[in-house]
């Protein structure tokens, strides 16, 4: 049975209003600005808002009774509509900031761009008219009034204390158990052996990209989940969270080269080393460094007494 529950400071009821209210006026803000096309760093904005908010849904919505058209499905859509014209500015932007290349691989990029800047006005064209739908109003409308009168089942009167491992615990444990930990790695006994950071070796292990792509997917949920209860832990908590981005973000500069690098294969009239040779030895260059810093990663999260740490971490809140 649904019920009111009388927010408290110390209910789990109390976080879930404060965290689906912050996220959702946060994303919202920056609509206008969207629409005008005005600042990529508008649309980036919206878009974050927008997956945090899905993450604020998440995780409370066993204890939030909130509406149909504000669920975490209708979240995701609006969020990927976004997303897919930010990637393409995020391409647009490595594309263009590489000034020194020779000018027979400055004119070779000069189409790429153009296919892009093309496909981006289809992209936004979605986007003004998802933004602009009947969809999209139900969606705001019904959490304004969630938000004003907010539903909870009756878990939502148990204090946060009591719930935090709970809600923290199976994410980790989620994490730790993904399969792209074990990418180029082999075990014998007690001894772990890597395969070595080489361009080649990379493009081998890179043949498991999706793998890396869904951990860092997991990962950035993980980081906006755990950054909501920062107030219940202490410094090695908050450092663990900035680890968390860390990875995520070490991902993601390697997905970035990885779709740079598909989309010119696609474009570009022969392969992106025959075509932008220079180009291509940077890739490989940024990629490397990132592969360093995933390995040095890779081999802490692999390591048990760090996984034993990782795990009574999150159980330890202060009081």
């Amino acid at each position: 049975m649904n019920l009111q529950i009388r927010l408290h400071q110390e209910a789990l009821s109390h976080y879930a209003h404060r965290a689906i209210d912050k996220h959702f006026h946060k994303a919202i803000k920056h609509e206008e600005d969207v629409l005008d096309d005005r600042d990529p760093e508008a649309l980036h904005q919206m878009r974050v808002g927008l997956r945090r908010l899905r993450t604020a849904v998440q995780v409370f919505g066993f204890a939030a009774d909130l509406p149909k058209a504000a669920s975490e499905a209708k979240i995701r859509k609006f969020a990927q509509v976004l997303g897919a014209v930010r990637d393409l500015d995020v391409l647009q932007i490595e594309l263009t900031s590489h000034t020194d290349l020779p000018k027979s691989e400055q004119k070779a990029l000069k189409q790429a761009i153009k296919q892009l800047q093309d496909q981006r006005s289809q992209d936004f064209h979605q986007l003004q008219k998802n933004l602009k739908s009947d969809k999209y109003e139900e969606f705001k409308q019904s959490l304004e009034d969630w938000l004003a009168l907010p539903q909870f089942r009756a878990i939502a009167q148990l204090p946060i204390h009591d719930v935090l491992p709970d809600l923290l615990l199976p994410l980790v444990s989620g994490i730790l158990l993904h399969p792209a930990w074990l990418i180029g790695a082999e075990f014998e006994l007690d001894q772990k052996t890597f395969a070595p950071i080489t361009p080649e070796s990379i493009q081998e292990q890179l043949k498991q990209d999706e793998l890396l792509h869904d951990l860092r997917k997991h990962m950035k949920r993980l980081r906006y989940q755990t950054e909501l209860f920062t107030d219940f832990y202490g410094e090695e908590y908050e450092a663990q969270v900035d680890e968390f981005k860390q990875i995520q973000e070490v991902l993601g500069h390697i997905q970035d080269s990885v779709v740079l690098q598909e989309f010119l294969d696609k474009q570009l009239e022969h392969s992106i080393e025959k075509s932008c040779p220079v180009f291509s030895k940077q890739i490989d260059q940024k990629r490397t460094i990132a592969w360093k810093e995933w390995r040095s990663l890779q081999e802490k999260y692999l390591d048990s007494d760090f996984r034993i740490r990782l795990r009574q971490l999150v159980l330890q809140t202060n009081r």
